[in-house]
């Protein structure tokens, strides 16, 4: 399949940059350049931001009925597109190709449930207190918004922010990420092509952070929703409330999972064995501290190891290959200096540790043990093929430590009690908790952390709070 020199989306055209100046792509699992994007100037950012000005001024007045049906369309034109999408983000991420598939079409599942979401934004009526008074609170959408997503999950990180813009009635410029531009400008045709008028969406790719020290500050924009890094996200919310401008973060992790002696072990480990090695560990709510009771924690080690060592490592093409490429070089590195730390620390490799080839940005599955609290990767975030195991005595030593990092985004604990159940859900900081199971990211649950892993939804019915105002309006008869 070949792969596409990615164009930008402004106005309803599909063009180069106005320098024709591009940015080279990389497939992970070659180290081969495999296309180019075109690099918005600040020319082209400006035409983005007139567009998206007239954009949102077209589509607030557009009925959500009939949003929905534009949306719905593009969703059926997702489905239907799957099969050719999909080895596109392959070949730009690394991904295995079911994972993709699955990326693409789930997808069209979030822009239905918006699309729904959409033709829900109720006001009320409040009860006055004189006759002839009526109180009414209404909800209408805040202005044109600028999204910036990352490259670990190119369709799913713009499909949120997207869906949710245009449920509400806002227009939006995409930010999409540099190194995976090929299947959100995808997502983005499906959308142009089912109807959505020229200038509502608009799609740049450039330097992240020149584009958004401009984009964020400019009066067009009244809404910032972006997804990545923690320190990133610190330094965009503070440009966003010098502006008053509401934001949405989406920001790092840190999951631990808290396994206690009752738990169904051999359950537990098959689901974080997939959980943790989904897209290589570059998931945001990838588990990653493992606290097992001491009880069980040789024997949840064993099974979690056996599980590892069945991955299949390979270019996310081949059929065969159950774990695809690192998205970048700095992700090999990263492992690399993290598991050198850890054993200098006193950990021991269970399995894994070592990068796959000298072609590719491959790494093996890896399960280090016994790890310190004192080891690097035990309070940075890795992002990457890394279970770090550690055992725990009392339930209040795996909530302490659970909660020790300034992150709270995803947990996960294994339990047969209901009433151990109850108390590490409520003990646990964190914006979200799967007990006994991986449940998270459904369109139609919130989806967000606390403390510095973030502010906001980007599921569920919060997710739309973000995209609109709420108008008090009082009217007496005369």
């Amino acid at each position: 399949m070949t792969y596409p020199n990615v164009q930008l989306l402004i106005n309803g055209q599909w063009r180069a940059s106005g320098s024709g100046k591009t940015i080279p792509v990389l497939n992970p699992a070659t180290e081969e350049v495999v296309g180019t994007v075109a690099h918005a100037t600040k020319a082209d950012l400006d035409e983005a931001l007139a567009a998206a000005e007239k954009g949102f001024k077209v589509w607030r007045a557009v009925a959500p009925y009939e949003r929905s049906k534009v949306m719905r369309k593009a969703a059926a034109l997702m489905r239907e597109r799957a099969d050719k999408i999909a080895p596109l983000m392959v070949m730009e991420q690394g991904k295995t190709l079911a994972e993709a598939k699955m990326e693409t079409m789930a997808s069209a599942d979030i822009i239905e449930w918006f699309a729904e979401e959409g033709r829900r934004t109720y006001g009320r009526l409040i009860p006055a207190r004189a006759p002839g008074v009526y109180q009414m609170a209404i909800r209408e959408p805040v202005g044109p918004v600028a999204a910036f997503t990352p490259w670990n999950f190119p369709i799913n990180q713009v499909v949120r922010k997207l869906s949710a813009s245009l449920a509400a009635g806002c227009s939006i410029i995409v930010k999409a990420p540099e190194e995976t531009p090929a299947s959100p400008a995808e997502l983005i045709r499906a959308f142009v092509d089912a109807g959505v008028p020229e200038g509502v969406i608009n799609l740049v790719y450039g330097v992240p952070s020149e584009i958004s020290e401009y984009l964020i500050p400019h009066p067009v924009i009244r809404k910032i929703s972006f997804t990545g890094s923690t320190k990133v996200g610190k330094d965009l919310s503070a440009l966003a409330g010098q502006h008053m401008k509401r934001v949405t973060m989406e920001l790092g992790g840190h999951a631990p999972v808290i396994v206690f002696d009752d738990a169904d072990i051999d359950s537990a480990a098959k689901i974080m064995v997939a959980a943790k090695y989904r897209n290589a560990g570059q998931v945001c709510i990838s588990p990653t501290r493992f606290l097992v009771q001491e009880g069980v924690y040789d024997k949840f080690i064993a099974k979690f190891v056996e599980g590892a060592k069945a991955v299949k490592v390979g270019n996310g093409l081949d059929a065969n290959s159950t774990m695809g490429a690192l998205a970048n070089d700095r992700r090999v590195a990263t492992i690399e200096r993290m598991v050198q730390d850890a054993v200098g620390k006193g950990a021991k490799v269970a399995t894994g540790g070592n990068r796959v080839g000298n072609k590719g940005y491959f790494f093996e599955p890896t399960v280090v043990t016994d790890v310190p609290k004192s080891a690097l990767a035990m309070s940075e975030e890795p992002f990457a093929p890394i279970a770090l195991m550690s055992s725990f005595s009392k339930f209040d030593d795996a909530a302490e430590e659970a909660n020790r990092l300034p992150f709270g985004l995803a947990s996960y604990a294994f339990t047969k009690s209901a009433k151990t159940a109850t108390a590490i859900g409520a003990a646990v900081e964190a914006g979200m908790m799967s007990i006994n199971a991986f449940a998270l990211a459904l369109p139609e649950v919130p989806f967000g952390g606390i403390k510095d892993s973030g502010f906001g939804s980007e599921g569920g019915t919060e997710a739309m709070e973000g995209y609109l105002n709420t108008k008090f309006i009082t009217q007496t008869g005369v």
